[in-house]
């Protein structure tokens, strides 16, 4: 079933330990960090790659960053990192000095090229990938990128939503005054990281194709696998609810969460880590 709690309702369990706590170091198999450029059409996207320590291959973690991602996550990946996961975590074309042009379409094949990526025969032996035990995890309009990239990819093991944006419920809220100008001031603040992208050319993608852009459809297609999203009461929470009522009709068991905190869950970075490896764990249980 849906289940829908908060923090306030239920007191929280003891953190696990790789959310506070460093593994002893592995001197034959150390930890490790890779930055690189991952090619795509018309651009690339600059890349690191948080390498888990131990022998034998590693569970991956693809982690999407939300818009225009000035709330990384990082502390995220060394989380699942620490916890015996690789994670990929990369900026879209056109955003933070990336090479190309920032679009939502863009952003949408660059997580599903870095999804790929991470199957390609040479990643998987570079980074000792283990390819059945491949999650995909992004925030706000990361969240979006990753449910639509998990849904065209059937072998994605797991997906957790952070506070997930749906564009259909933007482009469906432009009817108003209000609605309007709210997405007005949201662009005007998020642009200067981004380059080839406008107010106009943001607008038309949600508003041109609401069917491609809707959250709620994607996780249908995602169906049955392993799905948590974590909304935030002052964030947009109330879109999370929706698209999880939606989700629900294709996989009752998808499990929601909303918590009293922000878009950034500024107050709760220990129980969101805490929240993530727990379902990291449900997918892929590991030794550390």
């Amino acid at each position: 079933m849906l289940v829908a709690l908060s923090p306030a309702l239920a007191k929280d369990p003891v953190p696990l330990s790789a959310v506070v706590a460093d593994p002893r170091p592995d001197a034959a198999y150390p930890a490790g960090m890779s930055a690189f450029v991952l090619p795509a059409e018309n651009g690339a996207m600059n890349a690191v790659m948080y390498t888990a320590a131990g022998p034998g291959t590693h569970p991956t973690l693809l982690l999407l960053h939300g818009f225009p991602g000035n709330e990384q996550n990082l502390d995220l990946a060394q989380a699942a990192r620490r916890a015996g996961w690789n994670v990929l975590t990369l900026h879209y074309r056109g955003s933070w000095g990336s090479p190309g042009a920032f679009s939502f379409g863009n952003a949408s094949e660059d997580a599903f090229t870095a999804l790929q990526f991470l199957q390609q025969p040479a990643t998987v032996a570079k980074y000792r990938i283990d390819t059945s035990a491949i999650v995909v995890a992004g925030h706000s309009m990361g969240g979006f990128m990753a449910a639509d990239a998990a849904a065209a990819e059937p072998r994605v093991a797991g997906l957790f939503l952070i506070d997930p944006w749906d564009p259909s419920q933007t482009a469906a809220s432009l009817a108003t005054p209000e609605g309007e100008a709210g997405w007005k001031a949201e662009v005007a603040g998020d642009l200067p990281p981004l380059a080839g992208a406008t107010y106009e050319s943001l607008t038309a993608e949600i508003k041109g194709d609401t069917a491609k852009f809707d959250l709620g459809r994607r996780l249908a297609v995602y169906a049955r696998r392993s799905l948590t999203i974590v909304g935030a009461e002052r964030g947009i929470g109330a879109q999370a609810r929706k698209v999880a009522a939606d989700a629900q009709g294709a996989n009752p068991d998808a499990r929601l969460m909303v918590w009293p905190t922000d878009h950034s869950f500024s107050d709760k970075r220990i129980a969101l880590a805490d929240a993530l490896l727990r379902f990291l764990a449900g997918v892929a249980p590991t030794v550390r």
